[in-house]
């Protein structure tokens, strides 16, 4: 059997926290305030939120019991491998690149968007053409271009300047946002007061709590995140989940500090009703000026910051463990020579991302809200792979070496599953407030028979290789017990 390709241990607790939160926080808490309110008002965003984030942890239940176990690249993917064999490994694989690199290509979008309100005669440039209502121009695709391109060079260097740079961007992120709040509280005119009716008249609190409890999925998607390094931990595994719920819970006060400070700035349904291009920063400007606006855009630049580092090590990692599976072409799985950094996956993120500004920021919303979708069945593997591991009580089936004896563990892992289906039907069933659009439905076809097209492909060099052999490439054992 040849050798197995393995990453350098060089990541520390504190930068694969700051991975898990600012994957999490990434533009969204900046850009998207006013289109969140003007769907659930400032109370819904708040509470959705906040049992977004308890739903969660109960799904970080099973994330931090599985790489303590299994501390390799790919995390899903080899949970999914685990419990349910090769042909689930490449499911929750598959959809789990496509989540990752769509938040990656957002990201560099948003970066676009920002500059567009800032200095809209810089991006305003070389006019191409206009796709779903939104102008595409030649400078926006430039700036996100080289944005991609210098943050792939930078995850190209190392482990240690992803960790690194995604710590200090996060430290930055989260004073920008405590000076913003405490900033505009202390405005005449701005204050607590202007959130008062926290709902939207036309629609329940129920329904607006549970339109924003569905993009839960997407607004934390980036704790598990830390699976995907877990094989460069210089630390032990077992911190992995102190430190996932550490980022749950910065994540969910950050998305509603932003929210706070957004309705704070004059009574939101007036706000909501402006419908400006960047609702947040109009709010801030108007509210703070200029110095407020330039706070504003250095947060905003740290969310995007980290988001792009976050996603592009993540994507890089779970393609660097489908090569060395030989599941997908195993030229992923190649080290760079000097750097020993997954390169191949890292270029492939980023060349694949710089598609995006072609096709304008409205299509793009429609890839992404579809691969929410990805994400929740990434979270579904896992929880099922957890529960089918903890064992209620002793029997004949259990071994040492995988199972962990905890009838509590296995019922949060349980309710982690509920909790995944849940969200799926939340976005999948016609008639739910958040059920996806025709056209996001129609990339979501487009993608699983892709994904069909490209299974039967391999089907024969996958069937073909021995359940010892993915053992050893997947999990670095052999030995380990796994369904075919």
């Amino acid at each position: 059997m040849e050798g197995r390709k393995t990453l350098k241990k060089t990541m520390k607790p504190h930068w694969i926290w700051a991975i898990a939160l600012g994957s999490s926080i990434g533009w969204g808490a900046f850009v998207q305030p006013t289109t969140w309110m003007s769907t659930a008002g400032p109370a819904g965003v708040i509470i959705g939120f906040g049992i977004g984030a308890l739903l969660m942890m109960l799904i970080a239940v099973s994330y931090g019991y599985l790489i303590r176990s299994f501390p390799v690249s790919g995390g899903e993917f080899a949970y999914a491998f685990i419990s349910l064999g090769r042909t689930h490994a490449f499911i929750s694989g598959w959809f789990l690149t496509l989540g990752y690199i769509c938040i990656v290509a957002l990201n560099a979008t948003a970066f676009a968007l920002m500059i567009k309100f800032v200095f809209p005669a810089i991006i305003e440039n070389l006019p191409l053409y206009q796709i779903a209502g939104w102008d595409v121009y030649g400078t926006e695709i430039i700036f996100v271009s080289v944005l991609l391109g210098i943050f792939g060079f930078l995850n190209i260097r190392g482990a240690g300047i992803t960790g690194r740079s995604q710590f200090i961007f996060c430290v930055v992120m989260i004073l920008g946002i405590v000076l913003l709040t405490l900033m505009t509280g202390m405005q005449p005119g701005a204050g607590l007061s202007n959130i008062q009716s926290g709902f939207p008249a036309e629609t329940t609190a129920f329904a607006a709590i549970i339109s924003i409890v569905a993009i839960a999925p997407w607004a934390y998607v980036g704790f598990d995140n830390v699976p995907q390094a877990a094989e460069e931990f210089n630390f032990s595994s077992k911190k992995a989940f102190s430190l996932i719920i550490l980022a749950i819970l910065a994540a969910a006060l950050l998305y509603s500090m932003m929210i706070i400070t957004t309705a704070m700035t004059q009574p939101w349904q007036q706000l909501v009703a402006e419908q400006h291009v960047w609702g947040t920063g109009q709010a801030i400007q108007d509210t703070l000026g200029t110095m407020g606006l330039v706070i504003l855009v250095i947060a905003l630049t740290m969310g995007i910051f980290t988001g792009l580092n976050g996603f592009i090590m993540s994507t890089s990692r779970l393609l660097f463990a489908m090569g060395r599976a030989k599941i997908i072409p195993e030229v992923f799985s190649r080290t760079h020579p000097k750097y020993d950094t997954p390169y191949i996956g890292i270029i492939f993120a980023v060349v694949v991302s710089m598609i995006a500004p072609w096709f304008g920021r409205e299509a793009l919303v429609w890839v992404v809200d579809m691969s929410s979708i990805g994400v929740t069945i990434a979270y579904f593997y896992t929880c099922f792979t957890a529960w089918s591991l903890f064992k209620s009580k002793k029997d004949s089936s259990f071994q040492p070496e995988r199972h962990e004896v905890s009838p509590r563990k296995k019922i949060v892992a349980l309710l982690g599953m509920v909790a995944s289906l849940s969200f799926l039907a939340l976005l999948l069933i016609p008639g739910s407030p958040a059920f996806l659009g025709v056209e996001s439905r129609i990339a979501l076809y487009a993608w699983v028979l892709l994904g069909i097209v490209f299974y039967l492909i391999k089907r024969k060099d996958l069937k073909s290789m021995s359940k010892e052999e993915l053992n050893y490439l997947i999990l670095g054992d052999k030995e380990i017990k796994v369904k075919r």
